[in-house]
């Protein structure tokens, strides 16, 4: 199987690898509730608070998420 472009290769991840998977449902997870927050007009302390820890905590599973895509392109070229 050839995988041409990221989202190919995305596809493929979705498919074939949990840790993927779960990865990227956390991701979305995170993303839907800072929309939540986003569509909010005011903010508590504490609400300002998980609305940064959130966006690092999505930064770090979305480098996680290119790093195993990065590995597996390298797998299949090499």
């Amino acid at each position: 199987m050839e995988l041409n472009t990221q989202e190919e290769l995305k596809a493929h991840l979705m498919a074939s690898s949990d840790e993927y998977r779960e990865l990227a449902s956390r991701h979305s997870d995170y993303d839907r509730r800072l929309e939540q927050l986003e569509a909010m007009t005011h903010l508590s302390d504490d609400e300002q608070m998980e609305e940064v820890r959130l966006k690092k905590l999505k930064l770090h599973l979305k480098d996680q998420m290119n790093d195993l895509l990065h590995r597996q392109a390298g797998a299949l070229v090499g």
